[in-house]
């Protein structure tokens, strides 16, 4: 009889990877019975997915508080162990701008000054469980379960609280459980929400540093997989045909394109400015060099604001802009939710560019999938849009250090030098790509078109 898995997807970060990849077709070609537990807004049966709707899913009013107490309370204990100060770099501002953000920022201050320990931390996290026990969600969750009875439980994200319960449920049931990491740079960020039987990573790299950031985690309770994010681009059925690519887009057929990625407002304020300096030095190597270069200009998917208006008005005659085909479902930057439609709008984009500028994002692994440059701002402008943020402060990160060469992107450390710099990746820099590809290697597991079928094996051995 087919073991019966349930995916959760609490909420729509997951949805890239488990839904729009080739994961679901390789656990039906395992002959798994697969059911998505599905908290997203997302219509799974139009894609012909078995699914179950979680409805009404509420975590206790005191969780948000006692989550956010756990990760400063991590992060202080990192700083004692280690003395590195990059730690602090991962807190948010506290808010109190409403009575009820008011409260919850409060009581997580009181609860970090009293806790902030190991011992402490052990008595929050028991606390986190003890009071999502008692919810609504929970009772729910387990009456799921209970009908249902699958042989594992499979969480697509460590981050949301909304995970909890359901985790929780499936261990009262003594179901087997397990959780995703879901991005590179996620266990130094101290965002681990749940806690499973089983730890699915992208490296050996991620592996040692769960081991490290949760020593109660052993090792025989992690499986290195890679991630499913990067298989899409080795699929040429994802690759939208030149001529009509560059006619839905209106991109200029005589053309060569660079793509600027954009980032969030948080990550980086002065993305505008850094778009406009690129925009300067394409103009002025079309100019010097008689060349006929473009830019493509893909926006962070979670960034809907109007910051980028003027530069993009202002070079209309050079800057293409291509969003990403993502759904607004609510304000929260996780209720914007990908579409299978960006999954190959996002391998196209790269496949129909030479290099991608940005700022420090991984974007410099989607493009080594295609052998393609990377380029790195690196310089602060002039008039900040907040002079607490610098392009430092970024690449001071913890997820940085694991670069095995600074030859890995080409890094623009002035503005003045971005044409040349730019000039150095359109000759096809093999050097760079050597060491990108070398440092993808140390993020994600060789092999990166095996990621889905090396996660089934792995629940294969689990549910067995």
């Amino acid at each position: 009889m087919p073991k019966k898995i349930f995916i959760l997807l609490p909420d729509g970060v997951g949805l890239r990877n488990f839904a729009f990849s080739n994961f679901y077709k390789t656990g039906l070609e395992k002959k798994f019975d697969i059911t998505y537990w599905n908290n997203t807004p997302f219509d799974l049966l139009s894609l012909g997915f078995k699914e179950i709707k979680i409805n009404n899913a509420k975590s206790s009013p005191l969780t948000d508080s006692y989550k956010n107490a756990r990760k400063h309370i991590e992060l202080n204990l990192n700083i004692r162990r280690e003395n590195d100060k990059v730690y602090d770099t991962y807190r948010f501002p506290f808010a109190y701008k409403s009575v009820k953000g008011a409260f919850k920022s409060y009581f997580a201050r009181f609860l970090i000054s009293l806790y902030n320990s190991d011992r402490g931390l052990i008595k929050v996290k028991s606390k986190i469980k003890s009071i999502e026990k008692k919810t609504d969600f929970y009772k729910q969750c387990l009456q799921t379960l209970e009908r249902e009875r699958p042989n594992f439980v499979f969480c697509t994200n460590q981050r949301p609280v909304l995970a909890i319960a359901p985790l929780l449920a499936a261990k009262e049931l003594k179901i087997p459980t397990g959780t995703f990491i879901f991005s590179w740079d996620n266990l130094p960020k101290a965002t681990m929400v749940v806690e499973t039987d089983y730890y699915f990573v992208w490296s050996e790299h991620m592996k040692s540093e769960l081991l490290k950031y949760y020593p109660d985690i052993k090792e025989k309770q992690i499986f290195v997989v890679g991630t499913p994010q990067f298989e899409s681009h080795f699929d040429e059925k994802n690759l939208i045909d030149k001529v009509q690519f560059f006619n839905h887009y209106k991109l200029d057929l005589n053309k060569k394109y660079i793509c600027y990625s954009g980032d969030d407002i948080t990550t980086c304020p002065d993305d505008p400015q850094y778009l406009s300096d690129v925009a300067d030095a394409v103009r002025k190597i079309n100019e010097q060099d008689n060349k006929s270069l473009g830019l493509i200009f893909r926006r962070c998917p979670v960034d809907f604001s109007n910051r980028f208006d003027e530069v993009l008005a202002r070079n209309k005659d050079l800057i293409v802009p291509i969003s990403p085909i993502w759904e607004k479902i609510g304000e929260q930057w996780n209720t914007i939710l990908p579409t299978k439609e960006d999954v190959k709008l996002h391998a196209s984009t790269i496949f129909h560019t030479e290099m991608v500028v940005n700022l420090g994002s991984s974007m410099v692994f989607d493009y080594a999938c295609f052998k393609k440059p990377c380029a790195y701002i690196n310089y602060d402008v002039p008039n900040r849009v907040s002079e607490k943020w610098s392009v430092s402060k970024i690449y001071n990160y913890m997820h940085f250090r694991s670069m095995p060469s600074k030859k890995a992107v080409i890094w623009l450390n002035s503005v003045d030098e971005i044409a040349d710099k730019i000039r150095l990746g359109l000759e096809g820099n093999n050097e760079t790509i050597e060491h990108a590809q070398q440092w993808f290697e140390i993020i994600n597991q060789s092999s990166p078109t095996k990621a889905s079928n090396r996660i089934w094996e792995a629940i294969e051995l689990i549910a067995d």
